[in-house]
């Protein structure tokens, strides 16, 4: 229970915040979309940028680390696209949009306040080593998946073309290859644009949390219950129990196992409907899938704290 009251609600509690003042008309929708578009494309970017660059990436990018959260994150992937064409009957494009759910963690609104308060800031070096891969893995996942959907039959030639294009209009890409770039190039970085830059990162997560709270009081479920619940029991469950068994399997350290449990047990990240949205597929899956998702992950976090080491 003191983990439900110290670590998880305070996080909730902002994003239910956010939820409120939007319901009440406290808060106008143009002010959440201004609000996410600072953090997504400004705030959040640079978050990931300073980690990124300050990362030891050598004693971080542990393969069996990134091998056990993201062989569970396709497994997710695998079982969205197919439970979501064969039991739930969705075209091929629906199907890749919902695994697409299944697959996109919510690594850095949830997993990293959660982690911090659970653990401290210094358990996050293995969520930032995850979280560096998280987005370009994810979209090349699902882009190329979705891509050779739509183009059944045509020259795959211009594929790669597509994938890139799609992921480098995207900042939070950006910051993470930036941020590489400087760590790897030891690119020496002014005082002055740290501290800058460490201004907008203290920024970035309690607006995002509050905003979070805004979006989701769009999404509020309609239909497609079972398709939902489906999604939302892959995410919660599936993902991070595939994880457990590989940490296991790949002697991984204690610090490591919570970053990369944590990090699986998250909900569908707001990203999902930003896919499902850009294609036009299983929008409402989408964005249903992250409110209840965020919603019920309050109890299922309070369990696989209680789990891990």
């Amino acid at each position: 229970m003191a983990a439900l009251i110290d670590v998880i609600l305070p996080v909730f509690l902002v994003i239910g915040f956010g939820y409120v003042v939007v319901w009440r008309g406290l808060f106008s929708d143009a002010g959440v979309d201004g609000l996410m578009s600072f953090t997504q494309n400004f705030a959040i970017p640079c978050l990931l940028f300073r980690a990124i660059s300050t990362l030891d990436l050598q004693q971080n990018f542990d393969l069996a680390l990134l091998g056990s959260f993201y062989i569970g994150a396709l497994a997710g992937f695998a079982t969205g696209v197919i439970g979501a064409r064969y039991l739930f009957g969705r075209g091929w494009e629906d199907s890749i949009a919902i695994g697409f759910c299944c697959l996109f963690s919510n690594s850095l609104l949830l997993g990293l306040p959660i982690t911090e308060r659970a653990y401290g800031p210094s358990a996050l070096e293995a969520n930032y080593a995850i979280i560096a891969l998280h987005s370009p893995f994810c979209y090349a996942v699902g882009i190329t998946a979705m891509e050779i959907v739509r183009n059944r039959g045509a020259s795959m030639a211009a594929l790669p073309g597509k994938v890139l294009r799609a992921m480098f209009r995207n900042a939070l890409i950006l910051g993470i290859t930036l941020g590489a770039v400087v760590n790897l190039g030891d690119v020496p970085v002014p005082g002055v644009v740290t501290d800058a830059l460490d201004l907008m990162v203290r920024a970035a997560l309690p607006a995002a949390l509050f905003g979070l709270g805004g979006v989701l009081y769009r999404y509020r479920p309609e239909g497609d219950l079972r398709t939902i619940l489906f999604v939302v029991a892959v995410s919660l469950i599936l993902h991070p129990a595939i994880v457990w068994v590989l940490a296991d399997v790949n002697a991984l350290s204690v610090e490591a196992t919570r970053s990369a449990m944590l990090t699986a047990a998250m909900a569908p990240g707001i990203n999902t409907y930003v896919f499902a949205n850009m294609y036009g597929s299983a929008r409402r899956v989408a964005a249903s899938s992250v409110l209840m998702g965020t919603g019920l992950s309050i109890l299922t976090v309070w369990l696989w704290l209680a789990v891990l080491p």
